[in-house]
């Protein structure tokens, strides 16, 4: 159990640090119209959307990485408020932009994943530890 907890601390130190590069690379974008590797701007979104997007992704693979890093106690609960956060931006951009049925696969994966993310960082004996909490 400890194994797979270790295993999922570092899959979520791999997915936060992605989550920040992905972010800072489609703020650049955002910011630039220069496509930094691949185009990551969805132009089904408005703006504003694209923005909170961007600065959302960022915000939470930041937080994590500070975070983890430093052992701030506050993590975890940073954590679950950037994923529900996410979570209502996800809601908005699938069922108010989106038209692909994939979509809504995807947003499924997407909320499961908030949850168990959510889960682990809260209730896990590793993440209790590592962050000092509860």
């Amino acid at each position: 159990m400890v194994l797979l907890s270790k295993l999922y601390m570092g899959l979520l130190l791999i997915a936060t640090t992605g989550m920040l590069v992905w972010g800072l690379a489609g703020f650049f974008e955002y910011f630039t119209e220069i496509t930094p590797f691949i185009k990551l701007q969805n132009d089904a979104y408005p703006s504003g959307v694209q923005f909170v997007h961007w600065f959302l992704i960022t915000l939470t693979g930041g937080t994590f990485l500070i975070g983890y890093f430093t052992k701030w106690k506050w993590t975890p609960f940073a954590m679950v408020l950037l994923f529900s956060n996410l979570a209502v931006l996800c809601t908005i951009e699938t069922f108010d932009f989106m038209s692909e049925q994939w979509s809504f696969s995807a947003y499924s994966i997407e909320m499961l994943s908030y949850v168990a993310h959510s889960s682990f960082l809260l209730i896990s004996a590793l993440s209790k530890s590592h962050f000092r909490h509860f």
